[in-house]
C-alpha cells in the first residue's frame, strides 16, 4: 500500500510537469509557428526555441514516467489496456520528438540557408501534423479512454472525476477528427470540445500528487482485480 501510494504522488507529479512542459514549450514555439519564414529572415530567438525543445524533451520523459509507475497499479485492473496506457505514452511521445526536429530544422535554415522560406514553412507543418496526431489523436485513447476507464473501474480516483476522461476523450477526437478532414478550423468555438479533457487531466495530476490514489480501492487494499 505505502509503495503504492508513493508511486500514484509520482504519477500525479509527473502529469502535473506534462502541463507544464506542454504549456510553456509551445509559448516558446510561437514566433516559429506563427511565421516561420519571418522567422529565419529576421532575427530570431534561437535560444527561445532551444528552451522550448528543452521543456518538449522533458515532456517526453515525463509522459513515459506517468505511464511506467502507474502501470504496476493498473495491471491488477485489466494489464492489456495497463500495456495499451503505456504504448499510446510511447506513440503521443513519438509524434512530440518528431516535432522538435522539425522546429529545430527552422533554427538551423535561420543560421544556414535564411532565404528558404518555403523550406520553414514546411517544416512549421509538418510540426503541426505531428501536434494534431500526438496530443490531438493519441491522447484521446490513451489519456482520455484508457486511463478513464482503468481510473473509473478500479475507484484509485473519484469516480465522477474519471467521467471527464471518458467524455473529455470523445469529445477531444472529434474536435480533432475535424480538425484532420477540414470541417473546421483549430480555432474558435471547438475549442470548448478540448475543456473537459483538460479538466480531467489537470484534476487527476493535482489528486494524486496531493492525496495519492483512494485508499479503498480495492486494487490497492486487495492487491486484486476489482470486479
Amino acid at each position: 500500500m505505502a509503495e503504492d501510494q508513493r508511486n500514484a504522488r509520482i504519477f500525479g507529479v509527473l502529469f502535473i510537469i506534462t502541463f507544464i512542459t506542454s504549456i510553456a514549450a509551445l509559448a516558446f514555439f510561437q514566433s516559429v509557428l506563427d511565421d516561420p519564414a519571418g522567422y529565419i529572415a529576421g532575427g530570431g530567438k534561437d535560444t527561445q526555441i532551444y528552451l522550448g525543445a528543452f521543456l518538449e524533451f522533458l515532456l517526453i520523459l515525463a509522459n513515459v514516467g506517468t505511464a511506467v509507475v502507474l502501470y504496476p497499479i493498473v495491471r491488477r485492473q485489466n494489464e492489456l489496456l495497463a500495456i495499451g496506457y503505456v504504448a499510446a505514452r510511447v506513440m503521443e511521445c513519438v509524434f512530440i520528438a518528431a516535432g522538435i526536429i522539425f522546429v529545430l530544422g527552422v533554427v538551423t535554415l535561420r543560421q544556414d540557408s535564411p532565404d528558404a522560406a518555403d523550406l520553414a514553412v514546411s517544416l512549421a507543418a509538418l510540426k503541426d501534423w505531428t501536434f494534431l496526431f500526438g496530443p490531438g489523436l493519441v491522447v484521446p485513447f490513451g489519456n482520455g479512454l484508457i486511463l478513464g476507464y482503468l481510473m473509473y473501474r478500479s475507484g484509485l480516483v473519484p469516480r465522477r472525476m474519471a467521467w471527464l476522461g471518458l467524455i473529455g476523450g470523445p469529445l477531444l477526437l472529434i474536435g480533432n477528427f475535424g480538425v484532420l478532414f477540414d470541417w473546421w478550423d483549430q480555432t474558435g468555438a471547438v475549442n470548448i470540445l478540448v475543456v473537459p479533457e483538460f479538466l480531467w487531466e489537470l484534476s487527476l495530476g493535482i489528486y494524486a500528487a496531493v492525496w495519492g490514489f483512494k485508499r479503498d480501492a480495492p486494487i490497492l487494499s486487495a492487491g486484486g482485480t476489482n470486479p
